[in-house]
């Protein structure tokens, strides 16, 4: 190599090396001024860098519009801005561009998989499918990458048949493709497929593998699979570092919550190594889903007494949570106020949620009617069904009847309304109103709903049909 040359390449690496102390849009600004300034701003591999640290798409345009010949590389790299962007859709679009520029630069396998996760992100099924169609084209069909891609692209459109035919097809399917068709059949809610799909994989699961097989494990309360699965994480700490992701113990402790298993989950919580504000949160949400909500508001005071994290909504919501399956009234009145007067976190909907049951639960239907009138947000069907239970519950068919004129605006044909309302009738002696609903229900068609079933996996109790367990 010519001194010349060495000299060039030597500059080149220096101006590389300062994006690794890249933080912010300023440095970034300073660093192409550099560039710029040392001649090598027609430089596509600075170029490229450039455009893939810049946050400001526009920003990252303007850069790409000053390279005369941009290759692959410089195209998939503002694809694929434009889909972390807020104009994601321009991505198809650009992609348009690239393939009728002047200076035509063939798509590659990098170009196919931006592409097809911004689509499955939007939902474009048209589109997607017809992407799809122009990978054969290029010969892509087969590359384990885009297969991938497309796998979570048919998953994301709940088209599970075609996902798991395009796995099928796959010669030899890596981890990632496990990862995904396991991640479609969960997402889809075919969770006894994922559990199957898992114990048939011939690979050593990785992170993201065990936190989605937990996930579908809580969704149906599959305890005796989810904690075989803790027990092979246990076993296999020291090959996999397992004992260091914060990620798939918070799964290991979500996973026993929804299984009705509080003591596993404590137990769990308790021993991790490291936690942040989600095995907290996910530990605070358990404790009151459960029944303990007094457990779950120490651990909410301990977590602030320590000053371990800072909360955020999720856990007032497991705070409020706790306060309304425990009677807390007082309690979760201040909980309310402090969120937003104290950590200037605005109460969504849910949270309101959370305290027209707590204000409903205590016979204080006036005082959660008022709450509702003054919320900053559009009340839902949700909440104020629950104000309508509340109101049967302590006979106050004055305010039913006007939550029930709410309710008729919203969904006018909901079955448990007419149920509640008839109840609440009959509660107070007014079998005539009661009547009404009875007929009302009958002439508008109106079918009262089947009650649901539903089943977890209980400690020391094997289910008849239960996915087998053997593990990889």
């Amino acid at each position: 190599m010519s001194p010349k040359a060495i000299g060039f390449w030597k500059a080149e690496q220096t101006l590389i090396n300062l994006f690794n102390q890249c933080s912010t849009s300023n440095h970034l600004k300073q660093i192409h001024a550099r560039i710029v300034l040392s001649g090598f701003h027609h430089n596509l591999i600075l170029a490229g860098k450039i455009i893939i640290f810049s946050s400001d798409i526009n920003y990252a345009l303007s850069v790409f519009h000053t390279i005369h010949k941009p290759d692959a590389f410089l195209w998939n790299s503002i694809i694929r801005g434009f889909g972390n962007s807020t104009q994601p859709l321009n991505a198809i679009h650009f992609f348009k561009t690239m393939q009728l520029a002047r200076e035509y630069v063939i798509p590659d396998t990098f170009t196919f998989s931006f592409l097809l996760k911004i689509i499955a992100r939007l939902r474009l099924l048209t589109l997607g499918n017809q992407l799809h169609s122009t990978l054969f084209k290029f010969g892509f069909q087969s590359h384990t990458h885009v297969t991938n891609s497309l796998m979570h692209m048919y998953g994301m459109f709940k088209d599970i048949q075609l996902a798991r035919h395009l796995f099928e097809e796959m010669r030899k399917p890596d981890l990632v493709a496990w990862n995904s068709i396991i991640d479609c059949h969960v997402y889809c809610g075919n969770y006894n497929e994922a559990l199957d799909l898992f114990t048939k994989m011939q690979l050593q699961p990785d992170d993201a593998t065990l936190v989605v097989i937990l996930s579908a494990c809580g969704a149906i309360g599959a305890f005796h699979f989810g904690r075989k699965v803790h027990f092979f994480i246990r076993d296999n700490t020291s090959t996999n570092n397992f004992a260091e992701s914060i990620t798939v113990f918070n799964a290991v402790v979500d996973m026993y919550a929804k299984c009705g298993a509080v003591e596993e989950a404590y137990e769990t919580f308790s021993n991790m190594k490291r936690k942040n504000l989600v095995s907290w949160n996910v530990m605070i949400l358990g404790l009151a889903y459960h029944g303990n909500g007094e457990e779950a508001l120490v651990l909410f005071t301990r977590m602030l007494r320590e000053n371990v994290e800072r909360p955020n909504d999720v856990t007032f919501l497991g705070v409020l949570c706790a306060c309304s399956h425990g009677g807390l009234v007082d309690e979760g009145r201040r909980y309310f106020d402090i969120m937003n007067r104290e950590y200037n976190i605005q109460p969504t909907i849910k949270h309101y949620g959370c305290m027209v049951d707590i204000l409903g639960r205590a016979g204080l239907v006036v005082e959660a009617y008022k709450l509702i009138e003054n919320m900053p947000v559009e009340c839902n069907a949700i909440i104020w069904r629950t104000l309508l239970a509340a109101c049967r519950n302590y006979g106050n068919v004055e305010l039913g009847e006007k939550v029930r004129k709410h309710l008729l605006e919203l969904e006018p044909d909901h079955s448990s309304d007419y149920v509640l309302l008839a109840n609440m009738y009959a509660s107070t002696g007014q079998w005539n109103e009661m009547s009404k609903q009875r007929r009302s229900m009958q002439e508008r068609r109106v079918q009262k709903a089947e009650p649901g079933n539903s089943f977890i996996g209980i400690p020391g109790v094997k289910l008849e049909k239960e996915t087998s367990e053997r593990l990889p």
